[in-house]
């Protein structure tokens, strides 16, 4: 009787696994739509609907890009992580730290405005860094796993926002939401675009500079080594703590500058409030994770998920309930997930390799 297993693959094929995660978002798809269709909906009508409030006009486009920079940062801290086995599931606690930091510095210093910009990235960037220290140093000296560590920090840093809403930073003019003073320097504009600032370019940069550094230094090759096997990496010479540590601080830092560059360089997004950060840092894990150490497909994967956020928020004004939205988002998700196993596992037929054993 012949009988079958999955085997994982040591050596994994980028192409192969794109292709996968293609497929797989494009099953999810047929799947979602025919549960739509069954349901008496149009799955023709909402695609069409969706790929009209994204490209039919300026605004659209802009929309979804504004919607990729907070998740792509998240997502790049993550993704660092990733590379050397580290699962950071506080970027939204980074996140928000960051942007604590920079109000904080944006309606107390007085400054002119590229002085003040420059301290406020400065100090958001700092802040995320000093957000995942305890986290850091606990992995890397004690072996104390960093899920919890960094999970836990993101309910203390949106307390710490929330109270600086509603308390020593509050905006007393505000009604309607509690939220902190608004900062008065923002980011500037893209030449040719109406809302879209030179936010964008930050995760652009930093997925160049991180692809560069996995591609040409030592560092990027110790940091994939210690993924690998940390033990290797010890005994090879290469002191793993101390590389933990860094690596860590730096995602926490791009989470951090993340914050603030989505304080300064999002529109109606000056001020600090129960809303700040629309589980920005969630969507950021689910991108990295699913793009598999690929920055490129990371970059993709971003606007994929901002494209899929902004045109649910269209359907919703054209009569689209909100829950069939997040069963459609959840269904996408799932299926790219499928797609990323399947091109990590193979299916072999388990009597060949006992017939290999006896010939031997």
């Amino acid at each position: 009787m012949r009988s079958f297993r999955l085997e994982r693959q040591l050596d994994l094929d980028p192409r192969r696994a794109a292709l996968c995660r293609v497929a797989g978002a494009l099953c999810a798809l047929v799947l979602g739509a025919l549960v739509l269709a069954v349901t008496g909906r149009n799955p023709a009508w909402i695609l069409w609907q969706a790929l009209d409030a994204i490209f039919s006009r300026q605004r659209g486009i802009e929309g979804v890009a504004l919607r990729a920079i907070p998740i792509l940062m998240t997502a790049l801290a993550v993704a660092l992580s990733l590379r050397m086995r580290i699962w950071n599931i506080g970027s939204d606690g980074q996140f928000l730290a960051g942007a604590f930091a920079a109000v904080g510095v944006g309606i107390n210093l007085d400054a002119p405005g590229w002085v003040m910009l420059l301290a406020m990235a400065a100090a958001g960037t700092l802040a995320g860094a000093v957000w995942i220290l305890i986290p850091a140093l606990a992995r890397a000296y004690w072996g104390v796993n960093e899920i919890i560590t960094t999970l836990l920090l993101n309910f203390v840093a949106v307390q710490l926002c929330a109270w600086a809403a509603l308390g020593f930073w509050r905006d007393e003019g505000a009604w309607a939401i509690q939220s902190t003073e608004a900062i008065k320097d923002t980011l500037p504009k893209i030449p040719g675009t109406e809302s879209l600032t030179i936010a964008l370019l930050f995760p652009l940069v930093i997925a160049g500079v991180l692809w560069w550094v996995f591609r040409s230094t030592r560092a990027g090759y110790e940091i994939d080594m210690i993924g690998g096997n940390p033990k290797a990496a010890a005994f090879a010479g290469i002191n793993v703590p101390r590389r933990v540590v860094a690596v860590m601080l730096v995602t926490g830092a791009i989470a951090g500058l993340g914050g603030m560059i989505h304080l300064a360089g999002s529109p109606g997004a000056q001020q600090l409030n129960s809303g700040f950060s629309a589980q920005y840092g969630l969507s950021g894990f689910i991108v990295a994770a699913i793009a598999g150490g690929s920055f490129l497909g990371l970059v993709v994967g971003g606007f994929l998920i901002a494209g899929m956020f902004f045109s649910g928020l269209v359907l919703q004004t054209r009569g689209l309930s909100v829950y069939i939205i997040l069963a459609l988002y959840g269904i996408i998700l799932i299926g790219v997930a499928v797609g990323e196993m399947a091109a990590r596992y193979r299916l072999v037929r388990a009597e060949s390799e006992v017939a290999a054993r006896r010939s031997t």
